[in-house]
C-alpha cells in the first residue's frame, strides 16, 4: 500500500518547485472538467476498507479503493451507496467519485453525494493531514469541509480516507412506464413528488417516463395501482444504463449538456426536435440536452429558469465547462484554494 509519508513528500516537493500535480484514481472521469494538467499522482495504491459498521450504516475506505468492491461489500449486507455514483469504467474509486460529485438516478429522491459524506482526511498543499467529520468538524470559517468536497475535483488536496454514510437495499422494487408528453410527465412528476410515494428514480425521453418505485412491498403496490401504467422487465439493467451513460441517448457527435432546473420548469425549448434530443431525470430537476447551440444562449435560456448548464461531454470546453461563477461566489473558492493549495498545485484549471 502506497504510505501517506510517500504523498507528503511528493507534495512537498510539487509545492516547493510550483509543479503542477493531476491527482488521479482510475481516470475513468478524466474527461470531465475543465482540463487536465500536471504530474500524475495516482490514488491507487491507497487503497482498503479501513472500518465498516452495518449496524451503524457507515462504511470507512481509502481513496483509492475499487468503487465496485466498496459496492459488492455493502451488497452482501443487503446496503447500497443511495446516491448511486456512475462508475464511467471498471477502475472507478472511491475517491473518484466523491471528488466528481456525481449521482445517479436515485440522487432526487435519497441525498446526493455530499449528503452521505460524514468526515475525510485531507493531505492539503502544504503536505499536511487534515481530519474532519466524525462529530461534524467545521472550520473556523464555518464550512464543513468534509462534505465541500463532493463534487470539488481534487483541487483542494488529496482526499485520503472517507467515511460514508449506507443505506439498506429496499425490499421490494419495480419500475413503472408510462407515454406522457414531456409537459405531462413534468407536471405528474411533480404532483407525485409531493405525495408519500416510494419514487426512486424517473426518466423521461421521446414520449416514454419510466418511473422507479421501491421500499416496503405495501407502499410499492399501493403506488402501483395508484399511478398505473406498464411494469418494464428487467428494470436493473435500465437504471444502471441511464447511470452510466450508456442508452443510445447520450451517443452521437453533439455536446452533452447537463441542465440543473426547477423542477417545476416547464418545457426549455432550444430549437430542434427536443423530445429526442432530451432526457429528464430527477422529477424534472436535471435534463440533459444533446445540441450544436451555442453556450451563451443555452446558459442564458436556463438561467432565465433558475437553473444553470454544464458542459458535460464533448463541445467546446474554452466557453467554460462550468456556469460562470457570480463575483462574491468567485471569491469565496479563490480563498478556499488558498487556504488548502497555497502553491496551486492541486489540479489547476480543473474546474475555473
Amino acid at each position: 500500500m502506497q504510505s501517506i509519508e510517500q504523498f507528503q513528500q511528493r507534495v512537498r516537493a510539487a509545492a516547493a518547485d510550483k509543479t503542477p500535480l493531476r491527482i488521479r484514481g482510475g481516470g475513468t472521469k478524466d474527461w470531465y472538467g475543465q482540463r487536465l494538467e500536471g504530474e500524475i499522482l495516482d490514488t491507487r495504491g491507497h487503497a482498503g476498507i479501513v472500518d465498516y459498521e452495518p449496524t451503524e450504516l457507515v462504511i470507512t475506505a481509502r481513496c483509492g479503493t475499487p468503487l465496485a468492491e466498496i459496492e459488492a461489500v455493502l451488497a452482501e449486507r443487503n446496503q447500497m451507496l443511495a446516491f448511486e455514483p456512475p462508475h464511467f469504467g471498471a477502475q472507478a474509486t472511491l475517491g473518484g467519485a466523491i471528488a466528481a460529485g456525481l449521482a445517479g438516478p436515485r440522487r432526487a429522491y435519497s441525498g446526493g453525494v455530499r449528503d452521505f459524506v460524514l468526515g475525510a482526511r485531507l493531505l492539503d498543499g502544504k503536505g499536511d493531514v487534515l481530519s474532519f467529520g466524525g462529530q461534524v468538524m467545521k472550520n473556523v470559517a464555518g464550512y464543513d469541509v468534509s462534505r465541500m468536497l463532493a463534487g470539488s475535483l481534487g483541487t483542494l488536496g488529496l482526499l485520503l480516507e472517507v467515511s460514508v454514510k449506507v443505506l439498506p437495499r429496499p425490499f421490494a422494487e419495480t419500475t413503472l412506464c408510462l407515454e406522457l408528453p414531456e409537459i405531462d410527465a413534468i407536471r405528474r412528476l411533480n404532483e407525485w413528488g409531493g405525495q408519500p410515494l416510494p419514487i426512486a428514480g424517473s426518466c423521461w425521453h421521446k414520449g416514454v417516463l419510466s418511473l422507479r418505485l421501491s421500499g416496503a412491498q405495501a407502499a410499492v403496490d399501493a403506488a402501483v395501482r395508484l399511478i398505473g401504467g406498464e411494469r418494464m422487465p428487467n428494470p436493473e439493467n435500465f437504471w444502471e444504463a441511464l447511470r452510466e451513460q450508456r442508452l443510445p441517448f447520450f451517443g452521437g457527435a453533439d455536446a452533452m449538456w447537463r441542465l440543473s432546473l426547477p423542477s417545476t420548469t416547464e418545457a426549455i425549448v432550444l430549437g430542434g426536435r427536443m423530445g429526442e434530443t432530451q432526457l429528464i431525470e430527477w422529477g424534472g430537476a436535471q435534463r440533459w440536452l444533446r445540441t450544436d447551440l451555442d453556450a451563451a444562449t443555452i446558459r442564458r435560456t436556463v438561467a432565465a429558469s433558475g437553473g444553470h448548464a454544464t458542459l458535460f461531454r464533448g463541445g467546446d470546453r474554452s466557453v467554460g465547462v462550468f456556469q460562470p461563477l457570480a463575483p462574491a461566489v468567485a471569491r469565496i473558492h479563490e480563498r478556499l484554494k488558498q487556504a488548502f493549495d497555497p502553491a496551486h498545485i492541486f489540479n489547476p484549471g480543473r474546474m475555473y
